[in-house]
């Protein structure tokens, strides 16, 4: 059971730790613990509660209960189960505003702090998965960012029996197919002001893609995916590519809609099918990855940020089938928890950076340094007293 801090009574709460980075007590040990002593009390002003305070021995810096939750530095705390079930339910940001009763400015900064949460969440639960004893099905999932002539995708590593996905890299590239003359000249006046995307981007994901799993699995991995040139490419470039075993599963042509598939489209769907699936949740329940539609992301960085709120519903809260039904979600299946989850628990407590091994591609999504250039300001995550 996942507690949240705000229903522990002030009474037998004990902080676990001191909540500023710079103290030595902000990751406490055995042979250095935390001790505090107890510093007041304050009303909250959204519910009226009593919240205590606290004063750590070590650095002689205040913090309270409310330090500890995620709704720290929140006017309105009840928004954030609600604004991340419609999120997860294909309400864009004005639809949920109008819902709810606030501005839609609200809904887009709720939106990010809870998937900067989102993306801390994973990063702790990748660290106690030990080791990998399932394939992994690798894929890029095609979106846009700002309008059609930025497309963007989003590389999502998948395990093949448990479904679980274990990372978002994002690869914003140059357009490609058809285009009539118009669209051609528009796309060409906006790369004269911005500049031309790299067209290096999916190569340069999946090496990031393939660092960052071998960092977490040294002992290596079995992995499939389609016939994308750059994948096999990558590959034999790493230098570690003889921990990776490398099956690939060309993507065949088909026949009209309703024909039967080939034994090669039924081979490849098989061992596709975990990454098509999250792709298809990805383009049904959040508004901004549908095919045809306004609520596209505005930034790569928001794209990432909602991608990782998408990833922890997946993984934790929803289970893994509703027409078998199958109620376990993937994380039941990795041994990493006994039930299903809620947004309450997933929001139960605020977690802390410094405290948890983020590795560094998540470190630039959290701090908001994906720069989208055709949108001008590109404001950066960068306070000090909140997350």
């Amino acid at each position: 059971m996942v507690q949240v801090v705000e229903h522990i009574d002030p009474g037998s709460f004990r902080p676990p730790h001191c909540p500023w980075p710079e103290c030595s007590r902000h990751r406490p040990s055995a042979d250095r613990p935390f001790r505090f002593h107890r510093h007041g009390r304050f009303a909250r002003k959204c519910d009226g509660r009593q919240v205590p305070r606290y004063r750590c021995t070590r650095c002689e810096r205040t913090f309270s209960q409310q330090t500890f939750a995620f709704s720290y530095y929140l006017k309105r705390p009840d928004l954030s189960v609600p604004i991340a079930a419609g999120l997860q339910a294909c309400s864009a940001h004005r639809q949920l505003a109008r819902s709810l009763g606030c501005s839609h400015a609200t809904v887009t900064l709720r939106a990010a702090r809870l998937g900067r949460h989102a993306l801390l969440f994973n990063a702790a639960a990748l660290q106690r998965i030990g080791r990998l004893d399932e394939p992994v099905v690798y894929d890029h999932l095609e979106t846009f960012e700002f309008s059609q002539n930025l497309p963007a995708g989003i590389g999502t590593p998948v395990g093949h029996g448990s479904w679980f996905g274990f990372d978002l890299e994002p690869a914003p590239h140059h357009r490609t197919g058809r285009m009539s003359k118009v669209q051609r000249r528009r796309m060409q006046r906006l790369y004269k002001k911005i500049g031309r995307p790299p067209r290096d981007a999916i190569p340069r994901s999946f090496r990031c893609f393939l660092d960052r799993m071998l960092e977490l699995f040294p002992d290596g991995f079995e992995l499939y995916t389609d016939d994308h040139p750059a994948y096999a490419r990558e590959l034999r470039r790493h230098p570690m590519r003889g921990k990776v075993r490398h099956r690939v599963f060309p993507n065949p042509k088909r026949g009209p809609k309703g024909s039967p598939r080939s034994p090669e489209a039924v081979q490849r769907d098989r061992a596709m099918f975990p990454v098509d699936l999250l792709h298809l949740i990805f383009r049904h329940m959040c508004a901004h990855h549908k095919r045809e539609t306004i609520a596209f992301g505005r930034r790569i960085n928001a794209l990432l940020e909602r991608g990782h709120l998408t990833m922890l519903w997946r993984n934790w809260i929803k289970g893994r089938s509703e027409r078998k039904p199958d109620p376990k979600t993937p994380a039941m299946v990795l041994g990493l928890t006994k039930r299903p989850l809620t947004w309450h628990e997933v929001f139960g407590r605020r977690l802390f950076p410094s405290r948890i091994r983020v590795p560094e591609g998540w470190m630039k999504v959290y701090r908001r340094e994906w720069i989208t250039k055709a949108i001008g300001i590109n404001r950066p995550h960068a306070l000090l007293n909140a997350f």
